[in-house]
């Protein structure tokens, strides 16, 4: 059920943005789906994080989860093009962390392998909730997530070479399953509530001094 006071609050801060922009706001969200989300292990360059958050907030894939035991970086905004502002990432600091943290939320852990047959990505199962995984350029995934994995996804390749950047093959990915998901019979879309609390934190982010206008609300109710 919708909070009421987040009703209000979201109400007041939508005076602050154009009535356009509240309802692109609206439009996209109803898009958004935390049925699928993604997780980047380990991922030595940057540019890759960074275009794989881009992928995610083009397709709708609300969550991205980034594990950092190596790598600890800042994401690149240039690639990334501002999907930070419109992606919920959530930063781990070990692989088991993060895979305990989807377990508990629901998620099939679900590792890509070119190594694997399990599952041809046509044929994977889209109604399972499911956290994909994605490994390092060179190394793939750890050892971790492989014995841990649910399931494993492999993208049908017919070349000589049997992998392709991290970038490309979340894209794949990413694009295949969210457009048999939009054309499924699946409940895939967020929640009310969830869609209040998105729209409620992508306004914010389009106000400047947010902090003032907030403390300015608080002061009123």
């Amino acid at each position: 059920m919708k909070n009421t006071s987040d009703l209000e609050y979201l109400a007041y801060l939508e005076t602050f943005i154009t009535e356009n922009r509240r309802d692109k706001f609206i439009e996209i969200l109803q898009s958004r789906t935390r049925h699928f989300t993604i997780a980047i292990e380990d991922v030595f360059q940057l540019h890759n994080t960074s275009a794989v958050m881009r992928t995610c907030e083009v397709f709708g894939i609300q969550q991205m989860h980034v594990i950092e035991e190596k790598y600890g970086k800042k994401i690149d905004k240039e690639i990334a093009l501002g999907a930070q502002k419109w992606v919920d990432v959530n930063r781990h600091a070990s692989a088991q962390t993060c895979i305990d943290s989807l377990k508990q939320q629901g998620y099939k852990i679900i590792a890509t392998s070119p190594h694997n047959d399990s599952c041809l990505m046509d044929d994977f199962d889209i109604s399972q909730r499911s956290a994909i995984f994605f490994g390092t350029e060179k190394m793939g995934l750890s050892d971790t997530v492989m014995q841990q994995a649910d399931g494993f996804l492999k993208i049908p390749m017919v070349g000589f070479t049997e992998s392709i950047n991290i970038s490309s093959s979340a894209a794949i990915v990413i694009q295949n399953l969210t457009s048999r998901l939009r054309k499924s019979g699946i409940d895939w879309k967020l929640t009310e509530d969830e869609i209040l609390e998105k729209r409620i934190d992508w306004t914010r982010k389009s106000i400047k001094d947010i902090d003032y206008i907030t403390h300015k609300y608080l002061e009123t109710v």
